[in-house]
């Protein structure tokens, strides 16, 4: 009897989430699947209801000037899911939207999981009531949520973080050597990137604003970075062609154009794995440099009223998530006005530093294991528990 599974991954980070649960659920049964997803998933046999490029939305004034077309879609999900009799709905990330189409699920009668809570322990701690009357069963990705939802009418269950289990333990030198040369000769560059000092990512975002935002800071603390320590040399990954041309276009102006920087298109993780330490926007960024292991300094920088805004709402002592999960100052987070070149150039020479490098590394290692949960098949468990406990499915 095949899993009749309503899924809604409204991005692309969603679409790999959900596509590794449902490879988890067709290891052990069959899956008739429905709802909303990209590529990973069609490759699957969803047949998306719509092209996820379609609900690509960026700011608040975007969803509001669609909000027609995201309501006519809401409702498009919703009788699908009904007509199917779906035995379970699993709404992944993308929260504003999921979270009402889960409520009206759940209120018809549809057992419904939340995939990803939404970032509570940082701001809005009250959300944790909606979310709860929203879904049957909550599955997070790191281990201090579920008990955010303690006093909520909500199963929470951490699962583990997919990217945990993705990305291999790098326990010792030889296995970070072999890494490295691997990961030289996935991006080319075996034989003309063989350097003798330090080699720093610098990560400045994926989005092209953010790119305009960060981008110019970053590389005026690469100069200071080369000023100090002539040996070095610098990696970027660029996310889109059009970030790309940005950065080549300032990187050829003045001060930068002697600057040794090697672009390349994607492969963020290859640039991580060859790197020393990284330059980082706050961000799920850090989390990837976290798990493969390299010493990072974390910078981020808000326009004035936005940053008063969002340090109001703020409930965390910290915003990278390496220091979020330590529960201390791992790494170093430079905000808005401390997030100056020559104090980014600092901080990056303590990160490169033996021995702060060794005790962050141990400490990655650490949260590392505690992530490796077997995500996707803990969280399938889970889905197909609910539907057989719910539903009446039998596998």
């Amino acid at each position: 009897m095949a899993l009749k599974l309503g899924l809604v991954a409204g991005e692309p980070s969603g679409d790999r989430l959900g596509a590794g649960l449902v490879q988890a659920l067709q290891a052990h049964t069959g899956v008739a699947l429905f709802g909303v997803g990209g590529e990973q998933l069609r490759e699957l046999g969803l047949n998306s209801l719509i092209d996820l490029d379609e609900l690509s939305m960026h700011g608040f004034a975007e969803p509001l000037q669609r909000l027609p077309f995201l309501w006519s879609t809401l409702k498009r999900i919703e009788e699908q899911m009904l007509d199917e009799r779906v035995d379970v709905f699993v709404g992944v990330d993308f929260n504003v939207f999921n979270l009402l189409l889960e409520a009206r699920l759940k209120r018809r009668g549809v057992p419904v999981v939340h995939y990803v809570s939404p970032s509570v322990y940082a701001w809005r701690r009250g959300r944790t009531r909606r979310v709860a009357r929203s879904c049957d069963l909550l599955l997070t990705l790191f281990p201090f949520e579920p008990p955010l939802y303690n006093d909520a009418p909500v199963r929470a269950v951490f699962v583990g973080h997919p990217l945990a289990d993705d990305i291999p333990l790098m326990a010792s030198a030889d296995a970070a050597s072999q890494r490295r040369t691997q990961a030289l000769a996935n991006l080319g560059l075996t034989g003309e990137f063989a350097v003798d000092g330090p080699v720093i990512t610098l990560m400045p975002g994926s989005r092209i604003s953010e790119v305009q935002q960060m981008l110019m800071p970053f590389l005026q603390t690469a100069v200071l970075v080369a000023e100090q320590n002539p040996q070095a040399s610098f990696v970027l990954p660029c996310a889109t062609d059009a970030i790309q041309a940005l950065v080549e276009k300032s990187a050829e102006e003045g001060l930068f154009s002697s600057l040794p920087l090697t672009l390349i298109r994607g492969q963020a993780r290859d640039a991580l794995c060859v790197s020393d330490a990284a330059l980082i926007k706050s961000g799920t960024s850090t989390l990837e440099a976290m798990l493969v292991g390299v010493p990072m300094v974390v910078a981020y920088r808000l326009p004035a009223v936005t940053y008063q805004i969002v340090r109001q709402l703020l409930r965390t002592d910290f915003v990278a998530l390496p220091n979020i999960l330590a529960g201390e100052a791992l790494v170093p987070e430079l905000l808005q006005q401390a997030m100056q070149p020559a104090a980014l150039a600092q901080a990056m020479a303590n990160a490169l530093r033996q021995d702060t490098s060794a005790v962050v590394k141990a400490r990655f290692i650490e949260i590392h294991e505690s992530l490796r949960c077997d995500a996707s098949a803990t969280a399938a468990r889970e889905v197909v528990s609910l539907a057989c406990s719910r539903s009446g499915f039998v596998p």
